[in-house]
């Protein structure tokens, strides 16, 4: 069975997706830009090496974007970013889950990542504002790992290593493009 690569991605509707970026520089704009940033990630990390599958919220887009539809897709659960990743870790077998914030993640990231995971270790792609762009491990992990966690936090990430025992593997910090100085640093990079 080859690795999975999950892609956490909410259904691109105007002023659903991107919302902080929203703020700085409207609902269009920023439905415009989560558009390119998922195209930009999908094009950049698809890989025969391993399986891609995109999770997706609402669970009633399943399908229904034009974009995704060559790409296998299961809705997320409901509720806070802990169920929904219990559940993308829930499989037996080596797993990669990222999000949509960081376009700049590459293929040979995603390399990487499942080149470093080993049973009983973690792999995280830490995120410029102390979250994670990636988070890589053997499967499946009990649901407490992902508890009393402070998503979208600058405590995000050291409140999930705190829950892991284990051995971390860091690999290059990303930007999470959530608002206007972050996507200027994108645009700039790009």
């Amino acid at each position: 069975m080859r690795p999975l690569l999950i892609v956490f991605v909410k259904a691109p509707r105007i002023g659903k997706a991107k919302t902080r970026l929203a703020a700085d520089i409207g609902k269009t704009h920023a439905w415009r830009y989560y558009r390119a940033m998922t195209s930009t990630i999908m094009r950049n990390v698809t890989s025969e090496k391993w399986e891609t599958v995109l999770s997706i919220t609402p669970a009633r887009f399943l399908g229904r974007v034009p974009a995704w539809q060559s790409i296998p897709q299961y809705a997320q659960v409901e509720g806070s970013l802990s169920p929904r990743l219990a559940q993308a870790f829930s499989p037996k077998r080596p797993i990669v889950v990222i999000g949509s914030d960081s376009p700049q993640v590459t293929r040979k990231d995603i390399d990487l990542a499942f080149r470093s995971i080993r049973p009983g270790n973690f792999v995280f792609g830490p995120a410029d504002d102390g979250g994670f762009w990636l988070m890589g491990a053997y499967g499946p992990l009990p649901a407490t790992v992902f508890e009393e966690v402070r998503w979208s936090t600058e405590h995000t990430l050291s409140d999930l290593k705190g829950n892991l025992k284990g051995d971390i593997v860091t690999l290059r910090v990303l930007t999470d493009v959530d608002n206007l100085t972050a996507l200027r640093l994108w645009k700039k990079a790009d």
